[in-house]
């Protein structure tokens, strides 16, 4: 039952993956459709968000994918392709966001934290250590005898 379970999760993943493009949104050119694939798999699927338009199922990812297929076909250059589509539906379109002052955050925050837990890390191992309690003197006991009796 378990085996049977695992081979249909899996045989349904790649069920999924294989049938996002369809044979009718394909370029006849292999070159062509080369490169449609490698520029869907650049765009987010609006509707997935965590999908390429290469990758999803979504009627929006297919209108997508046709549209990049065209704008190819037209004899537009990958980076024309790109700058039409983020024209169209806005930077959220890109699985790899630009680099700029928008998405400087989104980039730098592994980089920051890295350096924050470093140094966090670093100020810890510096600190100094708590001291070990030494034994009082007899007349620091005897002190803290009088005040422990002076509160009964």
């Amino acid at each position: 039952m378990r085996r049977q379970l695992i081979i249909s999760t899996i045989a349904f993943t790649f069920a999924v993956t294989a049938l996002a493009v369809e044979p009718g949104e394909q370029l006849t050119d292999p070159a062509l459709e080369a490169r449609a694939r490698a520029l869907s798999s650049e765009l987010r699927c609006l509707v997935c968000q965590n999908q390429s338009i290469d990758d999803s199922n979504a009627p929006l990812a297919k209108d997508l994918r046709v549209l990049v297929r065209e704008q190819i076909a037209a004899g537009k250059t990958d980076a024309d392709v790109m700058s039409f589509v983020v024209a169209r539906y806005g930077e959220f379109v890109l699985l790899r966001p630009r680099f700029n002052w928008a998405t400087a955050l989104l980039w730098l925050a592994p980089l920051l934290l890295l350096v924050a837990t470093a140094a966090a890390l670093f100020t810890r191992a510096r600190a100094p250590r708590a001291m070990e309690a030494s034994p009082l003197s007899p007349a620091e006991q005897k002190k803290l005898d009088a005040l422990l009796r002076a509160k009964d």
